[in-house]
C-alpha cells in the first residue's frame, strides 16, 4: 500500500491532478476568464528579458563602437526588435495560443513539429548554458569555488529555476513582480555610482576601438533577444486582448531590454571587469557584492523559468498532450545534466547562431496571421489542419538562406559568401515574409498549393 501511495504521488507530481485541466492551457486557446492586464503580462515579459547576457552585449558594443554610436545602434536595433516582438505578442493574445500552436496554423500539423524542435530544443540548451552563470558566482561569493560545490549549486539552482515554471504562469508572475522592480532599482543605483566614478556622461562618450561596424552593432542589439522574443506569445497569450499584448511586448523588448543593454554599456565603460559589464562583478567593484549576487540570482531566475516553461509548452504541442509539467521536468533534467557535464560551454555559439534561424520562423508567422489570415483566426477545433503548408515552409527556408548569406556562415566553422549587406536576422525575417505572402496569394489561395480546411460554421477568436 505504501509503495502504491508513493507511486500515485509521483504520478500526480509529474502529470498533475487528472481531474483538473492544466491551468496554463498548453494545447488550447486561453479562455477569456483567464486573461490578464498590462501589468501582469509586462511583469512576466520583463522578467524574461532581464538577462545578464544582454548586459554583456551592451558592454561589448559600447567598447567596440563608442558610446555615441552605441546609442544609435540601440535606437535602430530596438525599434526592429520591439516592433517584431510586439506584433507577435498581439497575434498570440488575439488567438490565445503559444508560438508552437500558432505554428500549427502557419506550417501545418507536421510542420509545427519543426517549430517544437527548434524552439523547444533551443530552450533546453539555453537552460543548460545559463545555470552556471549564477552557480559559479554564488560559489565564489561564499568561498567554495570547487568543482564539487559548483556542481551542487548547478543542481540546486536548476531545480529552483524549474520550480516556478512547474507552477506555471502564476508562479512566474509572482516572482517577476518581486524581481523586476528590485532589478530596476538596482540597475539605476549601479548606473548612478558608475557615472560618478567615470566622470559623468562626458566620461562615457568618445573612445571605442572601431572593431565593429555599425551594421554589426545593430545585429548584436537585435540578436540579444530576437530568438527568445519569438517565444513571447507563450506569455502574451494570457493578455486581455491584442492591444494589451502589443504594448506589453513593446514595454519589455524595447524599454526593458534597452535599459539592460544601456546599463551594460555604462558598467563596461566605468569598470575593467571580466566579462565586460558583468552585473555581479560591476556591483562587487562598487562595494555591493551581496546586492550584486541577489540581483544576479533574480536576473537569471526570471529568465530561466521562462526558458523551462517554453520547452514545456513545446513538448505539449509536439505530443499533443494537454499538460506541460512532464515536459518541463524532462527538459529541465536534460538541461541540468548538460550543465553538470560541461557540454553547455560548447552550446553557446550554437545557441547564438540560432538567432539567425529563428527570426524567419517568426516572420512567416507574422505574415501568415496579418496578411493571409488577416487576424480572422478560427478556433483550432474548427480547423482540419493540413500536414504541411508549402508556402510557409518555402518562406522559412528562403529566409534562413538569406540570413546565412548575410552573416556569411551556415554553422560555426562553415563559412558562406556574404552576398547581402545588412543585419542577418532582419534580412531573413523580411525574406520569409515576402516569400510566404507571394506564394500564398499566388498559389495557395488559388488552390494550386494545399492549405487547411475551415468549417463553414467555425467560431473565431
Amino acid at each position: 500500500m505504501s509503495s502504491q501511495t508513493s507511486s500515485e504521488r509521483l504520478k500526480r507530481f509529474v502529470f498533475g491532478r487528472s481531474e483538473l485541466d492544466d491551468p496554463d492551457w498548453p494545447v488550447d486557446h486561453v479562455p477569456e476568464s483567464e486573461r490578464r492586464g498590462l501589468w501582469s503580462i509586462s511583469a512576466v515579459l520583463l522578467g524574461f528579458v532581464f538577462f545578464a547576457g544582454t548586459i554583456y552585449a551592451g558592454a561589448e558594443v559600447g567598447t567596440a563602437v563608442g558610446f555615441g554610436r552605441m546609442l544609435g545602434a540601440m535606437g535602430v536595433g530596438y525599434a526592429i526588435l520591439g516592433a517584431y516582438v510586439a506584433t507577435l505578442c498581439a497575434i498570440g493574445a488575439k488567438a490565445g495560443l503559444t508560438t508552437v500552436l500558432l505554428s500549427r496554423y502557419t506550417f501545418g500539423r507536421l510542420g509545427a513539429k519543426w517549430a517544437d524542435l527548434l524552439l523547444g530544443g533551443t530552450q533546453v540548451g539555453w537552460f543548460a548554458a545559463t545555470i552556471p552563470m549564477v552557480a559559479e558566482p554564488t560559489a565564489r561569493f561564499f568561498g567554495v569555488d570547487t568543482p564539487t560545490w559548483v556542481a551542487a549549486l548547478i543542481l540546486a539552482w536548476g531545480v529552483l529555476h524549474l520550480a516556478t515554471a512547474y507552477v506555471g504562469y502564476d508562479g512566474m508572475e509572482l516572482l517577476s513582480k518581486v524581481a523586476v522592480p528590485a532589478l530596476v532599482v538596482t540597475g539605476l543605483l549601479s548606473m548612478g555610482i558608475a557615472l560618478g566614478d567615470v566622470g559623468g556622461f562626458d566620461g562615457l562618450f568618445g573612445g571605442g576601438t572601431n572593431e565593429m561596424a555599425f551594421g554589426a552593432a545593430v545585429t548584436v542589439v537585435v540578436g540579444t533577444f530576437i530568438s527568445g522574443g519569438t517565444q513571447a506569445p507563450n506569455w502574451a497569450r494570457f493578455a486581455r486582448n491584442g492591444r494589451v499584448g502589443f504594448w506589453a511586448g513593446l514595454v519589455a523588448f524595447l524599454l526593458g531590454n534597452g535599459f539592460l543593454f544601456f546599463s551594460g554599456a555604462v558598467g563596461g565603460a566605468a569598470y575593467d571587469v571580466t566579462p565586460a559589464g558583468d552585473l555581479y562583478a560591476v556591483l562587487a567593484a562598487q562595494g555591493l557584492a551581496a546586492l550584486g549576487l541577489v540581483a544576479l540570482i533574480l536576473n537569471i531566475w526570471t529568465t530561466n523559468d521562462n526558458t523551462a516553461y517554453a520547452f514545456g509548452v513545446a513538448g505539449s504541442e509536439a505530443f499533443d498532450y494537454g499538460r506541460k509539467r512532464p515536459f518541463v521536468l524532462a527538459g529541465g533534467a536534460v538541461g541540468i545534466l548538460l550543465a553538470l557535464t560541461g557540454v553547455a560551454d560548447a552550446l553557446v555559439p550554437y545557441l547564438n547562431l540560432l538567432g539567425q534561424y529563428v527570426p524567419p520562423l517568426g516572420g512567416v508567422i507574422i505574415a501568415d496571421f496579418l496578411l493571409c489570415w488577416r487576424l480572422e483566426i478560427p478556433r483550432m477545433e474548427d480547423v482540419e489542419f493540413a500536414p504541411l503548408r508549402v508556402s510557409a515552409l518555402a518562406g522559412y527556408v528562403v529566409g534562413c538562406a538569406v540570413a546565412a548569406l548575410t552573416a556569411g556562415s551556415l554553422v560555426p566553422g562553415v563559412a558562406l559568401p556574404e552576398l547581402f549587406p545588412g543585419v542577418a536576422s532582419l534580412n531573413g525575417l523580411v525574406a520569409s515574409v515576402v516569400v510566404h505572402t507571394v506564394l500564398y496569394y499566388g498559389l495557395e489561395r488559388r488552390g494550386l498549393l494545399g492549405g487547411h480546411d475551415v468549417a463553414d460554421d467555425a467560431d473565431y477568436c
